[in-house]
């Protein structure tokens, strides 16, 4: 009862979505999910159905008593199949180490990103207002720009190219 109440509770629908599950992942959560329903319904129904025959009351209301006896024979030497279901087993085995395979993996997805998120925060936290930065610190986070400067400065080049095509020319002159 407890499985049943459990099943209830967990909203597949926020699982499929929020935790960024594959294709493959979704399709074989829902197939398995359906085949559960399913299986959990007939156990019901058939659960409930009554299990005993009451020969006495046949032989009560039947004149024919040779069928009752024959009927008697019939159930007393019933056997029922069995099925050997070691290969059902073994594919549901599978199909979990597969799903708990999977779930690692994407648990570990999350996890790595939940980190590079964290990080990224952290900086963004940590950042300083754009108004307070030096030509200094722009210079440590990107060497390439002091470079090019400084070639721009040893060529004579004082203008930027592109900034009059993009800003226009801001001369009174």
């Amino acid at each position: 009862m407890a499985t049943k109440a459990t099943a209830v509770a967990v909203d597949f629908a926020r699982i499929y979505t929020s935790l960024g599950l594959g294709k493959e992942t979704i399709a074989s959560l829902q197939a398995f999910r359906k085949r559960n329903l399913e299986a959990q319904r007939l156990s019901t129904h058939y659960g409930s159905q009554p299990t005993t025959v009451d020969l006495a009351h046949y032989r009560a209301v039947l004149k024919n008593k040779a069928v009752v006896d024959e009927a008697e024979k019939v159930l007393n030497e019933f056997k029922p199949v069995t099925y050997d279901v070691s290969t059902h087993l073994k594919a549901i085995e599978t199909f979990e180490a597969k799903a708990v395979a999977k779930a690692k993996e994407t648990e570990a997805k999350i996890d790595i990103e939940l980190k590079e998120l964290q990080v990224t925060l952290a900086n963004i936290e940590d950042a300083r207002p754009f108004d307070q930065l030096t030509v200094e610190d722009v210079g440590k986070a990107h060497p390439r720009l002091i470079e090019v400067v400084e070639t721009m400065v040893k060529k004579g080049k004082w203008t930027v190219p592109g900034y009059k095509e993009k800003f226009g020319d801001l001369n009174l002159m």
